[in-house]
C-alpha cells in the first residue's frame, strides 16, 4: 500500500505540474487573460513560484496535494476577491512604478503626452476600483480530482496489484 501510495504521489505531481505546460486542467484549458495587460504572459506563470510550490505527502492510507501559497486556493477553485485600501494602495504603488521609466513625448509645439504602457493603464485600472468592489477571478485548476486523475490511480493501483500477486508462493507441495 505504501509503495502504491508513493506511486500515485509521484505520478499525479508529475501531471499537476504538467497542467502548467498545457495551461489547462489535462483537457479543460483555462480561461484567457482579459484586456492587453500581461494577455501573452502564460498564465500562472509570472514568477513560477505557484507551480513550484506544489507539495505531495503520503499518509497511511492517503495521498495529499497541497500548496502553501495563500493565492493557489483563489487560482485553482475561482471565487471573488473584495478590494481593500491596502490593495489600492499597492495598485498606485504598482502604477507609478510602471510609469516612472516612460518619459514625454512631443504631441505638438508646446504640449506633450505622456506615453503610458498597458501594464500602468492595468495598474491605475485597479487602483480606481472602489474600496468593497469585487474582482473575479476565474477557475484555473492545476490540482485536484478528475477523470483524468482517476485513470492514473487505477492504472499504478492494477500494476502494484499484479506486481504484488506475481511475488505470492503458490507452492502446493507438502513440506
Amino acid at each position: 500500500i505504501a509503495k502504491t501510495l508513493n506511486d500515485i504521489k509521484i505520478d499525479l505531481l508529475d501531471e499537476f505540474d504538467r497542467n502548467f505546460e498545457r495551461k489547462a486542467f489535462f483537457a479543460t484549458a483555462w480561461q484567457r487573460r482579459k484586456g492587453a495587460y500581461r494577455a501573452d504572459k502564460p498564465l500562472l506563470l509570472d514568477s513560477g513560484n505557484l507551480r513550484r510550490s506544489i507539495r505531495g505527502s503520503t499518509t497511511k492510507n492517503s495521498v495529499l496535494f497541497s500548496s502553501n501559497l495563500a493565492y493557489s486556493y483563489i487560482h485553482n477553485n475561482g471565487g471573488d476577491i473584495t478590494v481593500t485600501k491596502k490593495m489600492k494602495g499597492y495598485f498606485w504603488y504598482k502604477y507609478k512604478e510602471a510609469t516612472a521609466g516612460f518619459g514625454f513625448e512631443k504631441k505638438e509645439e508646446g504640449s506633450a503626452k505622456k506615453v503610458i504602457s498597458s501594464e500602468a493603464n492595468f495598474y491605475k485600472a485597479m487602483a480606481l476600483l472602489k474600496v468593497g468592489s469585487k474582482i473575479k477571478i476565474p477557475k484555473r485548476q492545476f490540482i485536484g480530482m478528475s477523470p483524468e486523475v482517476e485513470s492514473i490511480v487505477r492504472k499504478i493501483v492494477e500494476e502494484n496489484l499484479y506486481q504484488f500477486v506475481d511475488k505470492i508462493d503458490f507452492n502446493t507441495k507438502a513440506k
